[in-house]
């Protein structure tokens, strides 16, 4: 269980976080059970263990990492469903997170959707073993890590490729892009709509902007928005 002690010191009681984030659910249009959401606390929980060896994230304080990962993550599950379908045509999807870290947004993908199969890719080997290791204790059998460049890995045929933070959108379609399946979507979650990065890539031949869909992540006041990619000739 996720203790006060382990969520900023004591200051705020796990109840307290319970709230927050089933508050943060409903604002995104997402129905979550109490095991979904003591699985999110718990990654919480172990993300902040393991920063204390292993540089996962910059963020240390529990709030931060509530709102700017967990929140932020549960942002793209619904846009996400509504690309795949519901969960009658969605079973089995394949979703790639590259570039992701500690597991963001992967692992919010795999907790709040099971029947998903979702692939976390990074460089870094300390970060994927740490995701190695949240499959087993949050018991996501769909939750699976991937030690390398996404560049180098054999055709992973996602039907969406998902990245947070990770490049630009011209360098993440010319490295992920060819792991996308014929008829999927390359999908970036950005801050301010990245005007400049959208005329880079409207110049290239292969890929283009399909919509910028704005978001809007609970407690946080910042700019966020998603922008959705397909490949030219694909509507």
């Amino acid at each position: 269980d996720v203790c006060s002690s382990d969520l900023e010191s004591g200051v705020m009681t796990q109840d307290d976080f319970e709230r927050r984030l089933n508050g943060a659910a409903q604002a995104l249009g997402l129905a979550i059970t109490p095991r979904e959401a003591q699985k999110l606390l718990t990654y919480m929980q172990q993300m902040q263990r393991w920063n204390r060896t292993y540089n996962l994230t910059a963020l240390r304080d529990a709030g931060q990492m509530l709102v700017q990962h967990v929140f932020d993550s549960l942002a793209v599950v619904r846009p996400l469903r509504q690309a795949l379908g519901d969960a009658t045509v969605s079973s089995g999807k394949r979703i790639v997170d590259v570039g992701s870290g500690g597991g963001l947004p992967g692992v919010g993908i795999a907790v709040m959707e099971q029947q998903w199969q979702v692939r976390c890719v990074d460089a870094v080997e300390k970060k994927m073993a740490f995701v190695r290791q949240m499959t087993g204790v949050l018991g996501l059998p769909n939750l699976h890590a991937e030690h390398a460049r996404v560049e180098n890995l054999p055709s992973l045929d996602a039907d969406i490729v998902v990245s947070r933070a990770f490049a630009s959108l011209d360098d993440f379609a010319a490295l992920a892009g060819r792991h996308v399946s014929q008829n999927g979507r390359l999908l970036a979650m950005k801050g301010r709509e990245p005007t400049e990065e959208i005329a880079a890539l409207q110049q290239k031949n292969g890929w283009l902007v399909e919509r910028i869909e704005p978001l809007t992540v609970p407690e946080l006041d910042a700019q966020r928005c998603l922008v959705w990619m397909s490949r030219q000739g694909n509507p």
